[in-house]
């Protein structure tokens, strides 16, 4: 208490006294411009880690960054979605899972959860859909890795969630409302997005577009795509490289054997081109598995 006491005091002295405007300005409402889905975890900060000031991020923290399904809990999530978009008129919406998220570990070990922490099994079951397709598609992973690939898995069925409430799904429609997937990840201070039109994690910078005034910037509206209709089992997914190691700011490209273009692809990229491994790309949050499972449409719908 003493350190927050001081806190407290430092606030008032340094903060305070240079944002006196601002401060004043809230005083006559807030007008957030993102809604930021994120954990409880400690280690989290959700001004810090995108520099934004008071007034700026609507946000919702809950054990594992969990948005129950439309009607499947009668905590504060659901009304304070309804909030953001509605009274709020938020339109763009963040969920930002973490690496070493202890949320996710008890998810891959609820028999133990159930008598240790009852609340927290009854809360993690609001992912059941989460837990299961881990279980059911990447039984061939353990460990760290399972548990990052868990915590990848888990804000893509969030976005899911997400969309089962009528007003997410109104704005959808409409075109009025943007959804964005995160990782972020603690050792490194970098953050993963998930694309869903390329079915990969990459670089956040890749979800804005230079708009046609000058130096503004727009976001990408969120796409729920189709993967092409395929007559046959696809083979073995590759990622291509265009050096040894992925840099920051590039994107992995899955690509697979086929006729036509790809076909032709795949052979003038045949000397860079490696099956993905671990070993060969250093986040490794989306196995070629997951893709395959996501760009198939087999498992839970994406």
């Amino acid at each position: 208490m003493k350190k927050l006491i001081s806190g407290l005091q430092a606030f008032r002295s340094s903060y305070v006294s240079t944002h006196r405007d601002l401060l004043e300005h809230l005083t006559h409402g807030q007008h957030p411009r993102v809604l930021f889905i994120t954990c409880s975890d400690s280690r989290i900060d959700p001004n810090l880690l995108t520099q934004t000031d008071v007034g700026e991020l609507f946000v919702i923290r809950n054990a594992g960054n969990i948005i129950p399904p439309y009607g499947a809990a009668n905590g504060g999530e659901g009304a304070t979605i309804e909030y953001a978009i509605h009274a709020l008129d938020i339109k763009d919406i963040v969920i930002c899972g973490h690496s070493h998220c202890g949320a996710m570990k008890g998810l891959l070990q609820l028999g133990r959860l159930e008598e240790q922490m009852p609340l927290v099994y009854e809360w993690l079951r609001h992912t059941e859909a989460t837990r299961r397709l881990v279980s059911e598609s990447y039984s061939n992973f353990d460990g760290e890795e399972l548990l990052e690939i868990t915590i990848a898995e888990n804000v893509i069925t969030q976005i899911e969630n997400l969309k089962t409430y009528p007003v997410i799904h109104s704005r959808l429609h409409q075109g009025k409302l943007n959804i964005y997937g995160w990782v972020y990840l603690i050792e490194t201070g970098e953050v993963l997005a998930y694309d869903p039109v390329n079915h990969v994690y990459m670089p956040p910078q890749s979800q804005i577009v230079e708009a046609d005034s000058g130096d503004s910037f727009a976001p990408r509206q969120y796409l729920r795509t189709q993967a092409p209709p395929v007559a046959c089992e696809l083979p073995p997914l590759q990622v291509l490289e265009t050096e040894t190691q992925p840099v920051v700011g590039q994107q992995l490209t899955v690509v697979h054997s086929g006729n036509g273009s790809t076909e032709s692809q795949n052979q003038a990229a045949a000397h860079s081109a490696k099956p993905y491994t671990s070993e060969n790309w250093s986040h490794p949050w989306l196995p070629p598995e997951q893709v395959e499972r996501i760009y198939r449409g087999s498992g839970a719908s994406r």
